[in-house]
């Protein structure tokens, strides 16, 4: 990925959501030739010369210090997870392309035994271990049921964003398709941000672009995003309709992954899906069809 480019777009993109009005800044009416801020006005906000940003949003990033980043978050009212990614690129411009990472990063694909003997144990509550490509690294026995319909893709490894774009049954299976498939991409792309030389991510993303019209055009957006807590909406294809909530917690003893564990509000319909879920997870056919498209440590 050119991060030259990715500056480029991701700030121009941040710059044109946003309005005079919304910046604080006077509107002396008139028709505007641009979409949001003008360059010259980001500039301002951000006590920097004209000069100096537009160099920066062209992707020249050489010699930019945190300080400037942090001027130009505030001007351009980045959230968190925004204020990182643009901090992550402009790293990565500087770094240039490390020789021992030209092939991709070498990412832990399964985990320590003592991690996935820890999630067995958690038999009540649906886990998921992912990395920060999305692929699926470990689950536990009622994890493996709740994203049963993945698990049984062929291809390996098992990627979120691959079913979610390219398997018709992801439409049934998340009730709300277009708000995980945003989430999905912004997610991809924060990730993308931190390792641009990721050649394994590269590939992924050309081939959703490639395959799907929906990915492509959410990818153009840039939009980024942590991955900290939220809600599923599923229809399981045995259980019916399930509304969880989600707690992500990256595992700090394996770098680059992220576990996943969802709950149900006590007493709620979801409450007893999920145990009806269990109930099924434990039968002989499960064991059969799923259980061999898990990842082992």
């Amino acid at each position: 990925m050119d991060t030259r480019d990715d500056i480029r777009e991701f700030l121009t993109s941040r710059r044109e959501r946003l309005t005079p009005a919304a910046a604080g800044l006077p509107d002396f009416g008139g028709r505007r030739r641009v979409k949001g801020l003008r360059r010259e006005e980001v500039a301002l906000l951000a006590g920097m010369s004209t000069e100096y940003y537009v160099r920066l949003e062209r992707g020249n990033a050489a010699g930019v210090s945190e300080a400037i980043l942090d001027s130009i978050s505030r001007a351009l009212q980045l959230d968190e997870a925004e204020h990182a990614h643009l901090y992550h690129l402009v790293r990565a411009s500087n770094r240039g392309v490390p020789p021992a990472r030209r092939r991709g990063p070498s990412r832990p694909q399964r985990v320590r035994p003592g991690v996935q003997q820890l999630i067995d144990t958690m038999r009540d509550v649906p886990v998921y271990v992912q990395n920060g490509r999305l692929d699926a690294v470990a689950t536990n026995r009622l994890g493996a049921a709740l994203y049963s319909e993945m698990f049984v893709l062929p291809q390996r490894p098992v990627n979120a964003a691959r079913f979610t774009f390219l398997d018709p049954r992801a439409r049934a299976f998340y009730r709300d398709w277009t708000s995980n498939a945003q989430q999905i991409v912004a997610l991809l792309r924060a990730e993308a941000g931190r390792s641009p030389y990721d050649r394994i991510l590269t590939d992924l993303v050309g081939e959703l672009a490639t395959r799907s019209d929906e990915f492509r055009t959410l990818w153009a957006s840039h939009d980024v995003r942590v991955h900290r807590t939220g809600t599923k909406q599923i229809h399981h294809p045995v259980v019916g309709d399930l509304d969880l909530t989600f707690e992500a917690m990256d595992l700090t003893s394996e770098p680059g992954l992220q576990l996943l564990a969802f709950t149900a509000a006590p007493g709620s319909p979801s409450q007893d899906g999920l145990q009806l879920l269990a109930a099924w997870a434990a039968t002989a056919r499960l064991e059969s069809d799923v259980a061999e498209h898990l990842p082992h440590p």
